[in-house]
């Protein structure tokens, strides 16, 4: 399989990821494409850097919710919506989930062996090291896109304030 054949196979299955996370919030239908977009760019962006830079899960992050949070802020005045609206969505496929199960498994694991201190070393060690790779992973895929927020606070919350309401109409 071709490296572009790769990303948009990784970007597809997360921007159906990232619209389901976003139906689950409610937001205005005028988001989902942009929910759907800065899923698939920002996946795929973590798939290339994973896979092709041989750049670890917590970095890779880092930087696929940079671009998804400067994504978020063009599509935020595309969309009139908040920032947060769109790029939640779009990061939630991105959380580790299997290193989060395996942290849970090893503690399960651990905690049924703790008579056996070989095994209980060898789980607390599974334990540790999932641990640290899911907490790190989504500490840094929050700040990667919140971190612009703080950089540019009066550009972020020009999004939504305009004169007048939602429907253009000043009153």
């Amino acid at each position: 399989m071709t490296l572009l054949a790769e990303l948009l196979a990784d970007g597809a299955l997360a921007a159906v990821a990232g619209t389901g996370f976003g139906a689950a919030s409610h937001p205005p239908a005028r988001a989902f494409k942009y929910i759907a977009i800065l899923s698939a760019v920002g996946h795929a962006s973590r798939f290339f850097l994973m896979t092709r830079c041989g750049v670890d899960i917590a970095t890779a992050s880092f930087f696929a919710s940079f671009i998804v949070g400067l994504l978020s802020l063009w599509f935020g005045s595309a969309s009139r919506c908040p920032m947060t609206v769109l790029y939640i969505p779009a990061l939630l496929p991105m959380i580790p989930g299997m290193y989060a199960y395996k942290s849970v498994f090893a503690l399960v694991m651990f905690m049924q062996h703790l008579d056996e201190p070989a095994l209980a070393a060898t789980y607390q060690q599974e334990l540790l090291s999932n641990l640290i790779a899911t907490v790190s992973t989504v500490f840094l895929l929050s700040v990667g896109a919140t971190i612009l927020i703080f950089l540019l606070p009066k550009k972020v919350y020009s999004l939504t304030r305009r004169k007048g309401n939602r429907d253009g109409i000043t009153r």
